[in-house]
């Protein structure tokens, strides 16, 4: 007798192309993202753009804009990028603080009060450049002071005056963790609070 095989068809895996409502809301999800990160940031973008750009004739800051910014997240070790949403002042300074160091600590505790009622949007960080102690007395002259371990290769990358050295400035960093402004050496604090007061007042974050 003859024998014949039927012919058996085999199950094939499905390879059509998603169903257009699928893709539709991968693509709406991807706009939805995109625009919160877009409200986010754009508050320190509108403050960028209207400090320097729509501003009066003859307005100047007093502080050096660092361009481009760069983030700061890296400085101390893991505390910076904790901060952020603030506006941050920071010093650079090894534990045994000398007058120069206890100068700008001042400083930043002064033009931080000046901002009365928007002193809480500011932070300010001493990052301490060596693994010793600073001194008790002098913490508990600048409460709510943040002290941080400074990491030595985002230090190196710090930007200063031709010359000069990290530890001669203050830097500005602000709510989005970018470093954008440095004060020269031996600043004076009513011109910084000048800048910093404008970058409040056009900011609505931090």
């Amino acid at each position: 007798m003859e024998s014949t095989n039927a012919g058996v068809a085999l199950p094939q895996q499905d390879t059509a192309a998603p169903a257009p409502a699928d893709a539709a809301k991968r693509r709406t999800g991807r706009l939805k993202m995109l625009a919160i990160l877009l409200v986010c940031a754009a508050p320190v973008i509108a403050s960028y753009f209207t400090y320097y750009v729509i501003r009066p004739e003859g307005r100047t800051n007093y502080g050096t804009l660092i361009e481009p910014m760069r983030d700061a997240s890296a400085l101390g070790a893991g505390g910076v990028g904790a901060l952020r949403g603030r506006w941050i002042m920071l010093t650079v300074a090894p534990a045994a603080c000398d007058d120069a160091c206890r100068e700008r600590l001042y400083e930043m505790r002064q033009v931080r009060l000046t901002a009365g009622k928007d002193r809480d949007r500011v932070e300010r960080v001493w990052l301490v450049e060596d693994a010793a102690a600073p001194d008790r007395a002098l913490l508990a002259q600048h409460e709510g002071l943040v002290l941080l371990r400074a990491d030595a290769d985002a230090l190196a990358r710090l930007p200063v005056a031709p010359g000069g050295r990290a530890s001669d400035h203050i830097y500005l960093i602000d709510p989005l963790g970018n470093l954008m402004m440095r004060f020269p050496k031996d600043a004076d604090p009513n011109r910084m609070k000048k800048d910093l007061a404008k970058l409040l007042r056009a900011s609505r974050v931090g």
